[in-house]
């Protein structure tokens, strides 16, 4: 693993990869910058968010919506079914990759996630959930390699609004523009060599990160790490128990964005 991460470290300093850090307290703040990984101290279980390579690219993938259709449940819900159609790339596939992290054995997937709640892992393309009548909802989705790391392409992806009405029929909103920030991993529980690298990526729509642009802000278990680039992190030393993870959108002057999805709350669990 440290072979890996000091490739990885060399990588991403070439670019010019910058991320800081800090830590804050009532009575004591802290703000660190470095170019390659960081840490919240200088002890050995010290928490680390580390940028990544991309692992497999998919030149070409595409994901588009074939058909969005609803229909009346009784009087207060609807059945919605989405249907996709996907070119260059094939779901159930596993993606060869050298991150150690958790890995689905299902292979590759498409990852909706309905109003940044936890995204559902889709292996066919299509899928069928229900919503309340009288209900507006953002919807994205995007490919994804086997191990949850996205595909980060406008073409890889779709973000679409949507109603359904009294009738239970669907009234399809104008395409946001808003910046958008949308949580994808960590998810869940880990445990055994899961534990030891866990995936921190996110998906963003009509926004730039980047050094002179908007960034990201992570906050784990109350410490904040900026980052500066849209590609995947890998934390390490996340402790026993629950972990709270939230994601932020922020300005190149480090204030807070507004809007429907520039910030997001989730736990997950690190087990034994």
């Amino acid at each position: 693993m440290k072979n890996i991460l000091s490739k990885n470290i060399l990588l991403t300093a070439a670019c010019g990869l910058i991320i800081t850090f800090s830590c804050n307290s009532p009575n004591n703040s802290q703000t660190t910058s470095t170019q390659d990984s960081l840490a919240t101290t200088d002890t050995a279980k010290a928490i680390e968010v580390t940028p990544l390579p991309h692992a497999k690219e998919f030149p070409g993938a595409t994901l588009t919506i074939s058909s969005l259709a609803s229909e009346k449940l009784g009087n207060d819900s609807a059945k919605v079914t989405i249907k996709y159609e996907l070119q260059n790339f094939n779901l159930t596939d596993q993606t060869s990759h050298d991150h150690h992290m958790a890995n689905s054995a299902d292979g590759q997937h498409i990852h909706f996630i309905l109003n940044n709640t936890p995204y559902v892992a889709l292996y066919k393309p299509e899928h069928t959930f229900t919503v309340p009548i009288n209900s507006q909802h953002y919807l994205l989705s995007f490919l994804s390699r086997s191990f949850h790391e996205s595909i980060k392409t406008a073409d890889a992806s779709k973000l679409i609004k949507f109603k359904i009405n009294a009738d239970g029929k669907i009234e399809e909103q104008n395409v946001p523009t808003e910046p958008s920030l949308f949580y994808s991993r960590p998810k869940g529980d880990y445990k055994g060599a899961d534990t030891k690298s866990v995936l921190l990526d996110f998906f963003v729509v009509n926004t730039d990160i980047s050094p002179e642009s908007n960034k990201v802000k992570a906050v784990i278990n109350g410490q904040e790490f900026v980052l500066d680039r849209w590609i995947p992190y890998e934390i390490i030393n996340l402790p026993l128990g629950e972990n709270t993870i939230q994601l932020s959108l922020i300005n190149k002057e480090g204030n807070a964005l507004t809007g429907d999805n520039v910030t997001i709350e989730r736990k997950s669990n690190i087990l034994e």
